[in-house]
């Protein structure tokens, strides 16, 4: 690993654990150079299906895309950093575990729908009216009553889970 701050190529694993409720690895290194200290993050590198766009062409799958469309709907509300990390390491594990090596973009945009619901109730409703191209205020009134009839996102918090929620 090259060190970022004095650019020499050797530097040594001060301590490794498990990044919190992900399956990154956490390293804490040190230049032998500079003995400058910095953290790495490593994580396996997963074959993540192919996305069909809605005019049918092909693109690779990219989570920085996901990330910012998220962060977008999430912009100015009470959301953790590590709640939506934990949403995007959701759709992840979800997308791994297809048994079709491609997906329609609409079926991650569901995806995203789902964890936004769960995070927060006002960017669920900024990406579904994106997402589900609401054509007139008759349709932002049925996703608002239908959210009105559910708990929100910090009730689902306090909840207690009586099964394990990723399976």
């Amino acid at each position: 690993m090259k060190c970022p701050f004095c650019g020499t190529p050797d530097t040594r694993v001060v301590d490794s654990r498990l990044a919190p409720e992900s399956v990154q690895v956490r390293r804490r290194r040190e230049c032998v150079s500079c003995e400058t200290r910095f953290t790495t993050y490593e994580s396996p590198m997963l074959n993540m299906p192919i996305v069909i766009k809605n005019d049918g062409s092909r693109d690779a799958f990219d989570e920085l895309r996901l990330r910012s469309g998220m962060m977008r709907a999430l912009e100015k509300r009470p959301v953790a950093a590590e709640q939506i990390e934990d949403a995007i390491g959701h759709i992840k594990k979800r997308l791994i575990g297809i048994d079709s090596r491609e997906i329609s973009s609409r079926k991650i945009g569901g995806l995203v729908m789902h964890e936004l619901q769960r995070l927060d109730h006002v960017a669920y409703i900024r990406f579904a009216s994106v997402y589900l191209s609401f054509e007139d205020i008759q349709a932002f009134e049925e996703v608002i009553k239908t959210l009105e009839s559910e708990p929100t996102p910090e009730m689902h918090r306090r909840q207690v889970p009586l099964i394990d929620e990723e399976s």
